[in-house]
This record gives C-alpha cells, structure tokens and sequence, in this order.
C-alpha cells in the first residue's frame, strides 16, 4: 500500500500500484501520479551520475542518464511501482522498483543494462543486488554509457 498526505492506494496481489509519470527530474527520480496525488519516486539500487544536486556539478554522463529515463518513461507514461523493504529516504521520497505498464520493462533494471545508471544497494532495499551487479558488469565491459565516456 503506498500512503501519501492526499491519497491512500491498495497495491495488487504482486504489490504493484499502478500510476502515470508526470515528470522525470534526473535519471534516478521521476514524479508519478496516483489517483488524485503524487509522489516522488527514487529508483532503487541505483544510481545516475547528479544533475541537479545543490552542492555538486552536474557529472558525466548525468544529462545523458536522464534523457535516457526520459526516453524510457516519458510523461503520459502508465508505471507500476513496486516497494522493498524500506518506504523512504531522508528527502520523504518514495522508494521503489519501477515498471512501464506497457510491456513490463524493469525500468531500474534498464538503466543499469544500458550504462545510465551504477548499482547502488541501499540496505535493506537490496532485492534486486545481485541481477543490477550482473547486467552492470555487462555495460561496463560493453563499455556502454556512461562506462565509456567517464573515468570510473
């Protein structure tokens, strides 16, 4: 069950919520409405290089990472998210695995496979370590996104 301040949504029998992205912010963090609220939902176990922090540059490849989140669930887009085992982080961001509705891609996941995005296990929400590790090491020596245009 997800719980904002304006709305109360029952997730399925898998989990799942159901929503529709209304805004992509960088490569790790989309806006998605359910129902009459929204939220914002951090990917998890992963992370893109920054673009928007108060205190960093923007890094390498971190335009690139979120035009490929954009290309992937862009606004208008139906996403099922799913929760680990923590709901949130410190910023009240909510925590989840995302799927476009459409074909059941593993929008986390993609992200990892296609050089956007570092895996980046965050206890306890570790579900999926193993599979981003796997997929990473694949980008890394297809040196593809950002393992071949960034040192590291």
């Amino acid at each position: 069950m997800l719980v904002s301040c304006s709305t109360r949504i029952e997730s399925d029998a898998g989990g799942r919520v159901l929503g529709t992205v209304t805004k992509v912010s960088d490569g790790d963090t989309i806006t998605v409405s359910f129902g009459t609220g929204s939220e914002s939902v951090r990917l998890i176990g992963i992370n893109t290089p920054e673009t928007h922090h108060p205190t960093k540059p923007v890094e390498c490849w971190g335009p690139q990472a979120t035009l490929q989140t954009t290309a992937l669930v862009p606004v208008g887009t139906e996403v099922a998210v799913v929760r680990d085992e923590e709901a949130r982080d410190k910023y009240g961001r909510l925590l989840a695995y995302v799927y476009r509705a459409s074909d059941n891609l593993f929008v986390n996941r993609e992200l990892v496979r296609i050089g956007a995005a570092r895996p980046s296990p965050y206890p306890p929400n570790t579900t999926f370590e193993s599979d981003f590790e796997s997929v990473a090491t694949e980008a890394r020596q297809g040196l593809l996104g950002l393992w071949g245009h960034c040192h590291g």
